[in-house]
């Protein structure tokens, strides 16, 4: 909880401190002064922002369930769930949080994913194409890897990141339509806003929203690392090494785009502009870090 409070209260003062800045210089008044009440937008930015944000991460485990058609474990029926459910309890207790839900999805590729709007109320999730095809020391090292993703806090942290982005993307978007429709196309009409303004922020929202998936990316690939050497850690290194080693031999996927940043899965190697948008590092460099730890 107090990760929680320490991120939100940051992340607020990042835009109460762009509020000062602008204010100081002048950008602030100059904008009211042109019809943009820049305090209540920012207001508005935040509360739609982290509201989404935080929507979404309230149901993720709900959507989860039902996307992915998840079957909880309560009761063991065979080994193999006896074992995962072992497993997790094992690794959720040696990196400090409460035992998750553990379930297993219907899907052919191998993967994992761990969602919870808290670390101590989450879901680790395989697939049962990776408990097919992985053997035990890996899907070992892949359970460790969504037990540390809980731990740090991944999710919670990537929805604050995403909420201030969103915000911005909401204010900025509308300053720049409104400065549009003002100075260039010269609309002082006292009714409002003219289509100028709806147009061009729709276009400077949809750039805007491509920079800062950009930027949240970013995180979601630092974390990734982190989450690997969880795996080794609680799992052990060889068989995290094992389990991406697997992932490069098979093609993977089976997750919905909302769920693809929690998952263990990701692509070998990409290049040019795809790479700054994925939620993965490439596998082969996820391989090197865990070797270069040793």
């Amino acid at each position: 909880m107090l990760r929680i409070f320490l991120l939100l209260a940051t992340n607020f003062a990042v835009l109460l401190l762009a509020s000062i800045v602008l204010g100081l210089l002048g950008v602030g008044p100059w904008l009211d002064a042109h019809g943009i009440n820049f305090g209540p937008l920012l207001i508005v930015g935040a509360v739609i922002g982290f509201g989404g944000a935080f929507f979404s991460l309230a149901i993720s485990k709900w959507i989860a369930k039902r996307s992915m058609g998840v079957v909880v474990i309560t009761t063991p029926r065979n080994d193999t769930e006896a074992w995962l459910l072992e497993t997790v309890r094992r690794e959720a207790a040696a990196a400090g949080i409460a035992m998750p839900e553990v379930g297993i999805f219907e899907s052919p590729e191998p993967n994992a994913f761990a969602t919870g709007a808290r670390r101590n109320a989450a879901l680790v999730a395989v697939s049962t194409g990776l408990l097919a095809r992985m053997g035990r020391p890996q899907a070992e090292a892949v359970l460790g890897h969504e037990v540390t993703h809980v731990a740090n806090g991944d999710m919670v942290t990537l929805t604050l990141i995403q909420g201030v982005v969103n915000t911005f993307v909401f204010v900025l978007s509308r300053v720049i339509g409104n400065l549009v429709d003002r100075f260039v196309f010269r609309n002082d009409s006292e009714r409002g806003q003219g289509p100028a303004f709806w147009i061009t922020t729709i276009i400077a929202q949809i750039v805007l929203s491509f920079f800062a998936t950009m930027i949240v990316m970013w995180f979601s690939r630092r974390r990734e690392f982190r989450a690997d050497a969880g795996g080794a850690r609680l799992g052990s290194r060889a068989g995290m090494i094992g389990a991406l080693e697997a992932l490069k031999r098979i093609e993977t996927g089976g997750l919905p785009e909302a769920m693809q940043a929690f998952g263990i899965a990701g692509p070998d190697r990409v290049s040019g502009l795809k790479r700054l948008l994925m939620s993965h590092p490439p596998l082969e460099e996820r391989i090197e870090a865990l070797r270069q730890r040793a």
